[in-house]
């Protein structure tokens, strides 16, 4: 049976419209009906967390009590321009900063506290990681493999975010990169990390690259998408959401109460089909299950 990945960026309430100040996490209260659908289908969201969600009490606790479970997985997700230390970069900026854009040495520091930070509140070193924004460079793969992060699931085939600004410039580009999952070499050795891409292929019939990612309009082409992967030589199917978009006014994307109500039956159904034919499984263990395989190959 093929696997099925749901993660979920952890984040602070509508990111989108956030220009400075403090940062509110009111939307980690309606994760657990969300957590309670994908148990419902013997899924195990996968909450790659940033700076403020582990300064949020309740995410904290009840996160812990799932893990003591094994009913979810925690994984990294950092926000270069709120994550400690703070850095001022040069110039005005156009746009949220990308880690990509500080020093090197800043970069480490503010991916090692956050580190350290999941580490000891939820009793885990994390071994999966997002970037913020979508942004990668060989510099921060680096970083990753030192902190020993296991895989990496910041690669969007298909898509580029180049329009997308960062500070003073625009984000990666992945629309030439792999669909399938690769290993990423440290750039002074032969260390590696696992990307496993976000599933997002292109189609004939549809202008836009599809993507298992929920926005209240296109159920059938996530429909078609995973029944296309079903067929196909892929492993797996990774789905992707941020945590405010759980909660009423939390993005843009789902800002009434009746939009949550469509997305939570579209969610119904897109999880039963899964179910079908994928089995529900955490990046951590992947990671484990695929190191067994290459040792009895």
């Amino acid at each position: 049976m093929k696997h099925f990945f749901i993660t979920i960026d952890t984040e602070g309430d509508n990111l989108w419209e956030y220009t400075s100040g403090k940062i509110n996490t009111e939307n980690v209260k309606f994760i657990p009906r969300f957590q309670e659908l994908a148990q419902k289908y013997n899924f195990k969201p996968v909450y790659l967390v940033n700076y403020e969600i582990i300064e949020n009490d309740f995410f904290c606790e009840y996160a812990n009590k799932l893990l003591k479970d094994n009913f979810c997985e925690i994984g990294i997700h950092p926000h270069a321009w709120n994550s400690p230390p703070l850095f001022d970069l040069e110039g005005s900026g156009k746009g949220l900063p990308y880690l990509i854009e500080y020093p090197k040495d800043i970069m480490n520091q503010k991916f090692d506290y956050l580190y350290n930070a999941i580490t000891e509140k939820f009793n885990v070193k994390p071994v999966s990681h997002r970037s913020g924004r979508w942004a990668l460079n060989q510099d921060y793969i680096d970083i990753l493999i030192e902190h020993d992060i296991k895989i990496d699931c910041s690669v969007t085939p298909f898509v580029s975010w180049k329009r997308s600004m960062g500070h003073s410039a625009g984000g990666s580009d992945y629309s030439k990169n792999s669909s399938e999952p690769y290993k990423v070499k440290h750039s002074k050795n032969n260390n590696a990390i696992t990307e496993i891409p976000v599933t997002i292929r292109k189609f004939p019939f549809f202008l836009r690259p599809v993507w298992i990612r929920p926005n209240g309009k296109n159920l059938s082409k996530m429909l078609k998408l995973c029944d296309y992967i079903k067929k196909s030589k892929s492993q797996y199917l990774m789905f992707m959401l941020h945590s405010s978009e759980l909660m009423p006014k939390g993005s843009p994307t789902f800002s009434t109460n009746e939009s949550i109500e469509k997305l939570y039956n579209d969610l119904e159904i897109l999880f039963k089909h899964i179910s079908h034919h994928f089995k529900g499984i955490t990046l951590k263990d992947y990671h484990a299950l695929s190191l067994h395989t290459d040792k009895h190959s």
